[in-house]
């Protein structure tokens, strides 16, 4: 027998619907931490249909941080003009606004990263690899290991999101993509930090 406490929760933590979460609860014994894995799965198939989608209208949001020391800049795409002014697309604006300044990404996603970059990158952990005593056989493995990270560092969708860094930021996207019913982008942001290089991406 699934609690409806437990039905409460599970729909807090992730936004899915009454009934969505009462039969993941079911499907998995009552083990909210394997339904939200089901439900995310399920918000992610909803989001994929949706990713072909045009998203033209959205909000540029400004977030400053420390006392005026560091600035965001970014703007989130969605579907319609109707979606961009509800509280739920402005606080994910805001929030990814916020994950910008704390974890300092340098661009959007992965595909964003220059093929030079990631051929510098490549180079430099394999040189890391083989300096570490590693037989060479194991050494291109280690390195795309070593690569998924440098994603997860430096692209915003890859990084684990501040607030719940079991998640990844596209998952949090994903999310609010099933729950919203429209496609969302993140389509650039800037950081400026008092002192420091500033980062814009494209």
């Amino acid at each position: 027998m699934i609690s409806a406490e437990a039905v409460k929760e599970l729909r807090n933590r992730t936004g899915a619907g009454m009934m969505d979460c009462k039969r993941a609860l079911e499907e998995t014994g009552g083990d909210i931490e394997k339904a939200i894995e089901i439900l995310r799965m399920k918000g992610l198939a909803a989001a994929a249909k949706k990713a072909g989608r045009v998203a033209k209208e959205g909000l540029v949001h400004a977030y400053i941080h420390g006392g005026g020391r560091i600035g965001v800049l970014i703007e989130v795409n969605c579907e319609t003009d109707f979606v961009a002014r509800t509280e739920e697309f402005k606080d994910l604006v805001h929030n990814l606004a916020m994950q910008v300044a704390a974890a300092r990404p340098e661009y959007v996603k992965r595909e964003d990263v220059p093929e030079e970059v990631i051929e510098r990158e490549k180079s430099i952990l394999r040189a890391q690899a083989l300096n570490e005593g590693k037989p060479e056989k194991v050494v291109e493995k280690i390195v795309s290991g070593r690569l998924e990270k440098f994603f997860q560092e430096n692209c915003l969708l890859e990084q684990p999101y501040i607030k719940d860094p079991e998640r990844k930021v596209k998952d949090l996207i994903a999310e609010k993509i099933a729950k919203l019913g429209e496609n969302i982008e993140v389509r650039r942001f800037a950081r400026f930090e008092v002192g420091e290089a500033n980062t814009i991406s494209q």
